[in-house]
């Protein structure tokens, strides 16, 4: 396989986990902004959470909700906003097409002619098209499961989805951990508790973390369940675990502790794996997650110095 291929297979189904991400972001922001009850400020954690904010004050004038809703989903300043995920994700595809399967180019090329036909929003789009953005995202990824092969190229697949998601899972709970931490004698308290609950949401865990748990929900439970739980498929530890497999089926050698890539992955899996949320509190949760951050950065820089930036092909 080419790697000029490897990539582009790799950053499509990246930013399509970015775009689905994204819209769960603005969909649970949205639903905290409508409670006017709670004294919340649902839009500026999302800047921190996608890790914008420099990017943010350089190309926006204001924290307004409609400068970041704006920033979020249509500007074309911002690499990492819906739009311009979407087009890069439809020009990855556009230039492998031999590559992947029919269903899955025709579905990738709606959805980006369907965004482009809407046009500009004014202020935060309906509930109804951020719920029709997600589910397009999860509908390629059903496609892609049934009609694209179990090569090498579904293995770079995985790798972009999982990076991606081990980065924005630990960032959304870093941010409502080091961010939105409340005073004192809030903690416990309403707003406390539906901050948690929209942390849940927003990583599509709220059912399956009460399912498992069956208890309150507390920071620590919360804090568990998204970085350690190695069956819910959006924890770090699944992500990682998954991370790992990936790259087992690419080249054993090369996920092997002998070679770089293998024995960082190795490492950072281990250090997420053979842990409890009690020894990362106290450690401190975010500097563990800032730590896993500039680990899933180095694991991406690998991945390019390795496969991507590559003039030849490479094989199993």
């Amino acid at each position: 396989m080419l790697g000029r291929v490897a990539e582009s297979l790799y950053w499509m189904f990246r930013n399509i986990e970015r775009i689905e991400n994204l819209s769960r972001f603005l969909e649970v922001s949205s639903a905290m902004d409508l409670d006017s009850g709670i004294a919340i400020e649902p839009w500026m954690p999302l800047i921190d959470a996608c890790g914008d904010r420099e990017l943010f004050q350089e190309v926006k004038s204001s924290f307004s909700s409609e400068e970041i809703v704006d920033f979020l989903v249509q500007s074309k300043n911002n690499p990492s906003s819906i739009r311009s995920c979407l087009l890069l994700a439809r020009e990855n595809a556009r230039q492998i097409r031999e590559v992947l399967s029919t269903e899955m180019w025709e579905h990738l090329n709606a959805m980006y002619w369907r965004l482009k036909h809407e046009g500009s929003f004014a202020g935060l789009p309906s509930l109804e098209w951020l719920v029709r953005i997600r589910q397009d995202c999860q509908l390629f990824y059903g496609i892609a499961d049934v009609c694209f092969s179990r090569s090498l190229g579904w293995q770079f697949c995985q790798l972009g989805r999982l990076v991606e998601r081990a980065d924005k899972t630990a960032r959304i709970l870093d941010v409502k951990y080091f961010l939105l931490l409340p005073h004192g004698e809030n903690v416990g308290g309403v707003v406390d508790q539906l901050q948690w609950i929209a942390v849940l949401k927003t990583a599509g865990g709220y059912q399956m973390f009460r399912q498992s748990r069956q208890l309150s929900i507390t920071p620590k439970g919360v804090a568990q369940f998204l970085l350690l739980d190695r069956h819910f498929p959006r924890s770090v530890r699944f992500c990682l675990d998954g991370i790992h497999q990936a790259l087992e089926n690419i080249d054993p050698q090369q996920a092997s502790s002998e070679r770089t890539l293998g024995r960082h992955v190795g490492m950072m899996r281990a250090r997420w794996t053979y842990t409890d949320i009690v020894e990362i509190i106290q450690y401190g949760l975010h500097e563990s997650i800032d730590r896993l951050q500039q680990d899933l950065n180095k694991t991406h820089n690998q991945l390019e110095e390795i496969y991507f930036h590559v003039s030849q092909s490479f094989s199993l």
